[in-house]
């Protein structure tokens, strides 16, 4: 069982300020011709997302990787697990693995393995041992009813499922029956897999599936008090293997659920209200969605205590949602990636992949070129490419200076480069124009102050106040990251506070700027 307390976390943990990028293996590249995409095939490529070199500026400057799951597995999604210690085949080997750790290292790069805890396959040697009768040494490894207990799931879902004359329990489809963790025995096997991945294979971390449903009190099946307590337990096991280790939780649900698994049982959980937040104000121009969104975020989570991200792999592609509109995705870029919060990208995200459900149809093979099979494999892929790839790939947009590629490289360059926008505080700031949205980023020496036009028409009556903020007295030279350009300087008054300020005359439509403000003027 694990020790008590909860080692404390690193003073300065290392994704503060981190750049993650979710990866579905299957799709990224296929290095052998099969139409799989697999471990080699992700080595071959981890320069396109971090070539290790900080002088360069042809990668995409990531500096972590979430895995989605790459255990061997029933389905191709990889969620319904068969064997835990062992590499999906269609993707290569455990040494496969272990050489990807390296080299993402040597890069910079961390690399975060999704872990199912709350489900496996129904495939799994456990559960055909458990599934063969009630006298079966993996009998109360699942949840068993003689039974039917007859209720549904939170969605109304069936969720008992029968099986050789009993029920047995399985949240979301009968091919994925859930795990029984108040079995000591099966909460000290899953201890073992994390501690395997951690020691025996290199990763640095874990990516929770579906955190909020570990364990059920009854027909209450979720957020219980007692996946809370399991929760805190694997934490402060997995600390113990490796202090430095990183919990990111799957917890789909209001925020002011969310934070409450923050702290001693996930170091992050996904801000599904703010990804929603964030698109509602893009698509429909306005800032109040987004405005109220923070603001509840920042009462609720312990600074640095959540991911961002804009789509995963269970909703429809950013572009999809956005209207297929590049503008919108450059700006929805720019919220992701110059709020606080640590950023995880959907791969070809940054160069505007389309995909609306089934889910295969969001989880396409990545577009590299305008070659056929968007240069992904030799092979025919398992699962055709999206439409357009002739012009939506790397190959196009890594050249152009105005593509949504070269807008991603940018704004992460400048979270890499700027400590304020990587983990500095946040502060709102007023405007006088309801469809602009501003807020200060800072830490101490440094100070960004980020304004976005979200609305289609440029902004010419948009002054900026703010009210006993954080700056010193006195006038700020205001330079514009994004254009490297200099823009109207800031004057700030006794208390911190400033009003009416238009650092340019006219914002616009749909656009930003990132001011570095530095004290004095030139």
């Amino acid at each position: 069982m694990p020790p008590s307390p909860t080692p404390p976390p690193p003073a300065t943990a290392w994704w503060d300020g981190a750049l993650f990028y979710e990866i579905f293996v299957r799709s990224f590249y296929d290095s052998d011709g099969d139409g799989q995409g697999d471990l080699p095939g992700l080595i071959e490529r981890l320069d396109y997302l971090n070539d290790g070199d900080p002088a360069t500026s042809d990668d995409l400057g990531v500096t972590g990787l979430w895995l989605m799951p790459v255990f061997d597995s029933a389905s191709y999604h990889g969620y319904d697990v068969i064997d835990y210690r062992t590499v999906n085949p269609d993707y290569g080997t455990n040494d496969d693995f272990r050489r990807l750790v390296d080299e993402a290292h040597r890069r910079g790069i961390r690399v975060v393995v999704d872990l199912v805890l709350n489900h496996t396959s129904d495939q799994h040697p456990w559960f055909l041992d458990s599934a063969s009768g009630p006298d079966a040494a993996h009998r109360d490894w699942y949840i068993w009813s003689e039974t039917d207990p007859g209720y549904l799931g939170p969605l109304g879902q069936p969720v008992w499922h029968p099986k050789n004359g009993a029920y047995y329990y399985a949240l979301f489809w009968d091919g994925m029956p859930d795990l029984n963790l108040e079995n000591a025995r099966v909460t000290d096997e899953l201890y073992d897999v994390a501690r395997f991945w951690l020691q025996e294979m290199g990763a640095d971390g874990f990516r929770l599936d579906a955190a909020r449903y570990l364990i059920e009190e009854g027909d209450l099946q979720e957020n219980t008090a007692a996946t809370h307590d399991w929760l805190g337990r694997f934490h402060a096991f997995t600390r113990s293997i490796d202090p430095q280790m990183l919990t990111v939780g799957e917890v789909w649900d209001v925020s002011d659920l969310v934070s409450t698994y923050v702290g001693d049982e996930l170091d992050l959980a996904f801000e599904f209200s703010l990804s929603k937040a964030i698109l509602i104000s893009v698509n429909e121009d306005r800032v109040t969605p987004l405005a109220s969104a923070m603001k509840e975020i920042q009462r609720l989570y312990p600074k640095g205590g959540y991911a961002t991200f804009l789509t995963n792999h269970d909703q429809n592609r950013v572009m999809d949602q956005l209207g297929r509109d590049p503008v919108r995705a450059r700006l929805a870029a720019t919220l992701l990636l110059t709020l606080p919060g640590t950023p995880f990208v959907y791969y070809g995200e940054e160069i505007g992949m389309t995909g609306s459900k089934p889910d295969e149809r969001i989880r396409t093979p990545m577009q590299w070129t305008s070659s056929p099979q968007a240069g992904f494999g030799s092979g025919t892929p398992w699962e055709p490419v999206n439409e357009g790839y002739e012009t939506t790939n790397v190959e196009e947009q890594t050249t152009d200076p105005g593509s949504l590629l070269s807008h991603y490289r940018s704004l992460i360059a400048l979270r890499r480069t700027h400590p304020a926008l990587g983990f500095g505080d946040y502060l709102p700031v007023d405007s006088a124009d309801s469809r602009v949205y501003a807020f200060l980023r800072q830490v101490p020496g440094e100070q960004l102050l980020v304004i976005v036009n979200l609305g289609p028409n440029p902004a010419a009556d948009y002054g900026l106040s703010l009210r006993n903020g954080p700056l010193a007295p006195g006038t700020y030279t205001a330079t514009d990251l994004l254009a490297a350009a200099r823009a109207v300087s800031l004057t700030v008054d006794a208390g911190g506070s400033f009003g009416g300020y238009q650092p340019r005359a006219e914002l616009p439509g749909q656009s930003a700027l990132i001011l570095h403000l530095v004290p004095g003027e030139e």
